[in-house]
């Protein structure tokens, strides 16, 4: 028999990987679905196939029911009280995978707390936006012992992403470290389009003939993001594709990673100033393209382009 999936975390990211393990995965019993807000599983739930996912009550009934438990959550507070929470019950022969960013250490701590517990741990966080987690196409990065990293590929390359970067047998922090610094790419190509379209408005050239350099130079995520910017969507959007809270959460993990190798991420910095900015003017609805915004603002710009 298959073994039982649970998954924590009925996001932006989750809805869309719940989706595809329910579509792809060949389960034979319903894939488990627990959120924090239950009425949010409900609905993912209602969503699908019949008969195909059930709704958990709590993390501990999810867990006591499950062989191999996703959590996919927002930051470090929220992975760390789930799992501790998890091992309120036996977790023996058990695989947690934990597709969220977080810092390396915490990931090594949770790793050594659930492998004490008798338990197995796979740090898995994903690359990708809420298009590509709705279409399978995100990027998986495994890392841990090769046994329990086995367990948890079927469902990743082919499920839930495209592709997958394997560390089978590397310390699980390898995955979350490769997650931040990879993520820091996204801060720095978002603040170089940013200045370049206020750039390009400031000197009359306008942004129409930048996005066409850009679609056709740069294609895929550049021209995602570049597009998002001069269409308005960068603060017409609720809620956010990135929200502000986690894309500063993670310029700061890069950052505390860098200053302990004696690293300066001058770009993230930047970046991080900016996004800063759009807490202030935008608050929790302040998306990470709004970095744009915030780079109009300081150049005597309204922050909404008015598209």
């Amino acid at each position: 028999m298959a073994p039982r999936l649970l998954f924590i975390g009925i996001g932006v990211m989750g809805r869309g990987m719940c989706k595809n393990i329910v579509e792809k995965a060949n389960l034979d019993q319903p894939l488990i679905l627990y959120n924090r807000t239950k009425q949010t599983a409900v609905e993912l739930s209602n969503k699908l196939p019949g008969g195909k996912t059930e709704v958990a009550d709590s993390v501990q009934d999810g867990v006591s029911k499950a062989d191999i438990i996703f959590t996919c959550l927002s930051n470090d507070a929220a992975v760390e009280a789930t799992v501790n929470e998890a091992l309120k019950v036996p977790v023996k022969g058990k695989v947690i995978v934990d597709c969220s960013t977080i810092h390396p250490d915490t990931t090594e701590k949770l790793a050594k707390l659930v492998v004490d517990a008798g338990g197995e741990f796979v740090a898995a966080p994903v690359f990708g936006a809420q298009a590509m987690a709705e279409a399978g196409q995100l990027m998986g990065v495994l890392a841990g012992p090769k046994a329990s990293v086995d367990k948890v590929q079927p469902y990743f390359k082919g499920v839930m992403a495209r592709l997958d970067i394997v560390m089978a047998d590397e310390p699980c922090r390898q995955a979350t470290t490769l997650k931040v610094i990879g993520n820091t790419f996204v801060v720095n190509m978002v603040e170089q389009l940013a200045e370049g379209h206020v750039l390009a408005e400031k000197t009359g050239l306008g942004t129409k003939h930048l996005q066409t350099f850009v679609e056709n130079f740069f294609p895929g995520p550049y021209a995602a993001y570049s597009a998002r910017m001069v269409s308005g969507d960068y603060y017409k959007r609720d809620p956010p594709a990135f929200a502000v809270d986690l894309a500063r959460k993670d310029a700061g993990h890069a950052k505390n990673l860098a200053k302990a190798v004696g690293v300066t991420l001058h770009n993230v910095e930047t970046g991080d100033n900016h996004l800063k900015v759009v807490k202030e003017l935008r608050g929790e609805k302040g998306d990470m393209a709004g970095i744009y915004g915030a780079v109009r603002h300081e150049s005597g710009l309204p922050y909404e382009n008015g598209a």
